[in-house]
């Protein structure tokens, strides 16, 4: 199917593709039993410029945007979620400083996310705060040249790992979500720690963290945007953010798919291959047909967000409802379709059908995304009008 992909669109493809197979398959399994963070695979990505894809010739980017940014996590996902996560979740810290940062702070920490040589997570979860964001306890108070940082964050991607987080903090309990702020943290802050390192379901190989804030100083210039801010901070974060979380879902699933396939092909029952029944025929073809459907809206929605469409929150939410939807269904029917040796950890399916599961529940569950949809809905119906 053409998806009109420029010529270096698909160089990027190509790319992340080789990359994939050459140095994601090889570690793909012992990363998975080990939840080794994958140095070796940062390396390499470095190397070849993936960091700095989605962001502008001027900080030290390659000009691309979302869409960009998606085709490459959508071919390293389609060999492992877990290990494509450290662009994906770099990226997602970035899109703060990116979208609402002083252009004092993007010439200071762009370039060296840009490069890979600064790994980055997004702190916005709390054990009490998920899809409530507004009711976020991390608090930020000035304090002459500084804002002392106190709180707990928890489930951050790359947290163990990251060189600067950007927090998402109330510096302003009273105003609920419009008293929240952002900020950018760096390691070696004082008062700034990485707690436990979860043990997980899937995507093992990606560093998720409890990170804590005790009497943190961070310096006022690290405050994105001004005070109060924050959620909105966040949320346009998200509308950028989530048709990766989509692409990574994609990856995943295409990759389930191609593995369910090539088992078709080659296994035997009843003297005859086992993908020439009709039955199986038609279960790879609805497989197929899902992954096509939700490739098609995850690049539109990444479109929408590099054209800066009005109905961003919306597509967005929409791709990652479906895309995550769909590898959950088709990692599924994979590991049905490879029967006892798809339950069993020598073949990838098992993997890829725990790691999509996650790709439902962050950055905001898909519950929450209907919520958005829906929402969204009511505001169209009523522009109408």
């Amino acid at each position: 199917m053409n998806y009109f992909l420029t010529e270096e669109q698909e160089m990027i493809k190509d790319l992340a593709h080789q990359i994939a197979e050459e140095k994601f398959k090889p570690l793909r399994a012992e990363l998975d039993d080990t939840a080794e963070f994958p140095w070796e695979v940062v390396k390499v990505l470095r190397e070849s410029d993936m960091f700095g894809i989605y962001l502008p010739e001027e900080y030290g980017g390659l000009g691309g945007g979302v869409l960009e940014l998606c085709l490459a996590v959508e071919e390293l996902s389609r060999v492992c979620g877990g290990m494509a996560l450290s662009l994906a979740a770099t990226a997602l810290a970035a899109f703060p400083i990116l979208l609402s940062g002083s252009e004092e702070q993007k010439k200071r920490y762009l370039p060296d996310l840009a490069s890979g040589k600064y790994l980055a997570g997004f702190a916005l979860t709390e054990p009490d705060a998920g899809s409530d964001a507004g009711a976020t306890k991390t608090t930020a108070r000035k304090d002459g040249d500084n804002y002392i940082l106190n709180g707990t964050k928890c489930f951050i991607t790359n947290g163990s790992v990251a060189d600067i987080v950007t927090v998402i903090a109330m510096t302003d309990k009273s105003r609920g979500s419009r008293g929240a702020s952002a900020f950018i943290v760096e390691k070696g802050m004082d008062g700034f720690s990485v707690g436990k390192e979860e043990h997980k379901m899937g995507i093992r190989s990606s560093s998720t963290a409890e990170l804590i804030f005790e009497d943190c100083k961070v310096p006022k210039e690290n405050l994105i945007s001004r005070e109060g801010m924050g959620f909105i901070v966040a949320m346009k974060t998200l509308d950028q953010s989530r048709p990766g979380v989509a692409a990574q879902a994609l990856g995943i699933a295409q990759g389930a798919l191609d593995a369910a396939v090539d088992y078709a092909r080659q296994r035997k029952q009843f003297d005859r291959p086992i993908i020439t029944f009709q039955g199986l025929q038609w279960m790879l073809a609805d497989m197929a047909t899902r992954v096509e459907a939700a490739r098609a809206l995850v690049y539109s929605a990444a479109r929408s967000a590099d054209g800066g469409e009005k109905r961003v929150a919306k597509d967005s939410a929409m791709c990652k409802l479906f895309a995550s939807d769909v590898a959950m269904s088709v990692t599924t029917d994979a590991v049905q379709i490879l029967g006892g040796y798809g339950y069993m950890k020598e073949y990838p399916v098992e993997k890829m059908m725990r790691d999509a599961k996650i790709t439902q529940i962050y950055e905001g569950t898909n519950q929450i995304q209907r919520d958005v949809i829906g929402t969204q809905l009511i505001r169209e119906s009523a522009s109408r009008k």
